[in-house]
């Protein structure tokens, strides 16, 4: 039986103390339930510049955006256990 583990990416920049934190969230619920994740730079996509600009970190699980600017634990774990 195979298990389909939900993919999570971050959008964010270096040096943003948001995207540190949202990291750090994803990071602590990673650890009680796995999930894939990619983090994506935007600082040089202009389109994702251009998509995202300011309101960094945007996180998406499977595909759908479901934070910005800050990472709900709780929320994020009810998510990944559907």
């Amino acid at each position: 039986m195979s298990i389909n583990r939900h993919s999570v990416t971050l959008y964010g920049k270096p040096e943003c103390c948001l995207c540190d934190e949202a990291m750090a969230v994803l990071r602590k619920v990673d650890a009680v339930v796995a999930f894939d994740l990619e983090k994506i730079d935007i600082s040089n996509n202009p389109a994702q510049l251009a998509e995202f600009g300011d309101k960094i970190p945007v996180v998406f699980v499977d595909g759908i955006q479901v934070f910005k600017y800050r990472v709900n634990e709780n929320r994020l774990l009810r998510l990944l256990s559907a």
